[in-house]
């Protein structure tokens, strides 16, 4: 069976291909160059088995999410990925999966042009932390406290999907079996919006990744830039397949406005901006919708059929929710 040493030359020692790289994998530390007049964008996710994906999920699958959630947030603050650390935490050395779980990452890796630079490898139950960098050009990051009032609330791409995945993994509900691979898809393999993150640089007053959850996340947004917002629910993007395998609001609602997961960029338009906005997405055909607006009264609401839903569960917190 393969040493720590020997993994990490034989699994993670790939896609060295950037010439803002100086000195990657191999030392205690990677050299690297970042692009003059541009600022340095970092962020840091961890998924632990049992907790952020069941179990039994397939390696390529672990990895795959493991990188794509922090590609997400490399998009929700308008940045170009550049380079990755990972630091894995395995239960055994089982080449196998090292094997899946490398090719996975590094298939990924390739997609979006970023490289694998240093990390860590230890013993223990399974969890994976990515740590991600990228770019913006000086002073053009989107971030979460600059939505004013009047400002449209945009998504992207469909919502509830992963949610309704877990639930039914979870035993919550039962799916049609024409549904499960695609709704699968949704939550192992979410698909990060860094199209869309670059365009918004010169559209967006706030954006945010959606991972906890719609309502969660746009708190986050209202929060930070100390205003409220207004959706509307017969507005959010549902697909098809959520629509096919559920009629029952009870579990509609809280799937879609607190189930999380998406990975979509929830994000908000300036008024003046947002013909030429509309018109930009659909020359570049990207799926967004909107969905309500920044109001200067604190706090989320969401209307359904011209009534008030009482929103109760914001979204997932690790330390509240079992």
């Amino acid at each position: 069976m393969p040493t720590e040493f020997n993994i990490i030359r034989q699994y993670f020692t790939f896609n060295e291909t950037r010439d803002d790289v100086v000195l990657g994998i191999g030392d205690d530390a990677a050299v690297l160059i970042v692009p003059e007049h541009h600022q340095l964008i970092q962020s840091v996710d961890t998924l632990v088995a049992g907790v952020h994906f069941p179990i039994e999920t397939s390696a390529e699958d672990v990895a795959y999410k493991a990188l794509a959630v922090n590609l997400s947030d490399m998009a929700a603050m308008g940045a170009e990925p550049a380079w990755f650390t990972l630091a894995i935490t395995l239960s055994d050395n089982n080449e196998v999966w090292l094997e899946a779980f490398s090719e996975s990452l590094s298939s990924l890796a390739k997609k979006y042009n970023i490289q694998l630079i240093g990390g860590d490898t230890t013993n223990g139950p399974l969890c994976i932390s990515i740590t991600i960098n990228g770019f913006v050009p000086e002073g053009k990051a989107l971030t979460r406290n600059k939505a004013q009032a009047t400002d449209k609330i945009y998504v992207s791409g469909t919502i509830g999907d992963a949610a309704l995945a877990l639930a039914a993994w979870q035993g919550q509900c039962l799916l049609r079996k024409e549904s499960i691979s695609y709704l699968n898809e949704k939550l192992n393999r979410p698909k990060p919006q860094i199209e869309l993150g670059l365009l918004l640089r010169d559209y967006a007053t706030s954006c945010i990744d959606i991972s906890d959850g719609l309502v969660a996340d746009i708190m986050h947004v209202t929060e930070n830039s100390q205003v409220g917002a207004k959706i509307y629910f017969e507005k959010i993007p549902l697909s098809k397949e959520f629509n096919f395998n559920l009629t029952d609001d009870a579990l509609i609602i809280p799937l879609v406005l607190s189930g999380g997961d998406d990975y979509q960029l929830c994000f908000t338009i300036p008024v003046t901006k947002q013909t030429e906005f509309d018109k930009v997405v659909k020359e570049n055909k990207i799926s967004v919708t909107c969905i309500g607006e920044i109001e200067s009264q604190p706090g989320v609401r969401c209307i359904k059929n011209n009534k008030e839903i009482d929103i109760q569960d914001a979204g997932y917190e690790h330390f509240t929710n079992d």
